[in-house]
């Protein structure tokens, strides 16, 4: 939304309106607004009044009826995240002198609850489980952790065989258990030595390593090392890009906690239970992070009214970050609530958990420096 749609003015009643419907759940009285204001700037209730009029004018506030308060819309929510995550943002009410800018860092008591509740992890899967447990804990929302696309999928071990004229079989074997064979049609002709020379040096060279980060090394070393080792490397880069090492899985894991945490929701009855059950299908909530954070971003996406998604999902806020590790798309971390959240510790939150991931899990060695170098090749 436009901020020029906004006056100061403006921007200072629906702040304070916001704040106060965060806080109490109630929708919100010009008398109400005053005293938060404390008359500041000669806003008197009258006043307040008339700009909580153009407010609901603009489809920023909505009242039940005519002697009723007035609550925020999600046009409202949004327009109040776009405010907090500007760079020159100011904590608590927008616009008001003396207010400190919104710091990087969580309270000392939040970010220690956050440190135990992590306490003890060591693998993707125990971080992605333990992160929807956390969120749920200090959001009293859905905490929801998705894997991505490759996390887990860790070389142990690919053999190739030939088939016939152009055509490869490919084993792939990860650390987590998982076997795919995939019949690759190739554009030329390899022979058997190649092809062991292929698996005997991608085996050796990259055990350990996440499938994803093969196939962006494969491509570096391709520019470095192409004169002295051309024949392999082609090979080597032609099989990677017939799908050598795709691994096709089920469907990504899902991490979900926190569900009895909406069942609490002001929400009546029957838009709860279309609100459940739009949650509780796998993949509406793989879809939904999906298309709201993608893995390459750097900060936290906040998306308020997840009506696109579902009807039922309107009055939802996404709070959501990618959990990255050794350069890689770990999964997507993230808190589904009602809108009616704390913003600004519940962004900081997720930013915190998001980047624990590389703190608390091991980085595969990166690159040929400190594994297989040029002078260690296998051929």
């Amino acid at each position: 939304m436009p901020e020029m749609r906004v006056s100061p003015r403006e921007r200072l009643v629906l702040t304070a309106i916001i704040e106060l419907y965060i806080a109490t759940g109630e929708p919100v009285a010009s008398q109400a607004v005053a005293q938060f204001l404390a008359n500041r700037d000669g806003l008197s209730s009258a006043t307040i009044r008339n700009v909580m009029a153009t407010l609901g004018d603009s489809g920023l506030l909505e009242q039940s009826h005519v002697s009723a308060g007035r609550v925020p819309t999600a046009a409202a929510f949004r327009y109040y995240v776009e405010q907090i995550t500007r760079p020159d943002a100011v904590l608590g009410r927008m616009g008001m002198q003396g207010a400190g800018r919104i710091t990087e860092m969580l309270t000392d008591e939040r970010r220690e609850q956050i440190d135990d509740g992590f306490s003890g992890v060591a693998t993707q899967t125990e971080y992605l489980e333990r992160t929807s447990h956390v969120l749920a804990l200090i959001s009293q929302g859905l905490g929801v952790a998705l894997a991505g696309a490759t996390a887990n999928q860790v070389l142990e071990h690919i053999h190739f065989s030939k088939l016939a004229t152009g055509r490869v079989l490919a084993v792939l074997v990860t650390q987590a258990g998982a076997v795919q064979d995939r019949v690759l049609t190739l554009d030329r002709e390899l022979s058997l030595v190649d092809l062991e020379t292929a698996a005997r040096y991608l085996n050796e060279s990259f055990r350990g390593w996440q499938v994803e980060r093969i196939r962006a090394e494969v491509a570096r070393r391709m520019e470095l090392e192409q004169a002295a080792y051309h024949q392999m490397l082609t090979a080597i880069e032609e099989l990677c890009n017939k799908g050598a090492l795709a691994v096709n899985e089920q469907g990504p894991a899902l991490f979900v906690d926190g569900m009895a945490n909406l069942i609490g929701s002001e929400l009546d009855r029957e838009r709860l239970r279309q609100m459940l059950l739009a949650l509780e299908a796998k993949q509406r909530l793989v879809d939904l992070l999906t298309a709201y954070v993608d893995g390459r971003q750097q900060e936290v996406r906040v998306v308020v009214g997840l009506d696109e998604a579902s009807p039922a999902m309107q009055d939802l806020v996404l709070i959501g970050a990618p959990a990255r590790l050794g350069g890689g798309n770990l999964g997507t971390v993230a808190v589904i609530a009602p809108t009616r959240i704390q913003y600004q510790e519940m962004i900081q939150a997720v930013r915190y958990v998001a980047r624990l991931s590389e703190r608390l899990l091991e980085v595969p060695d990166e690159g040929p420096s400190d594994k297989a170098g040029p002078s260690s090749m296998v051929v």
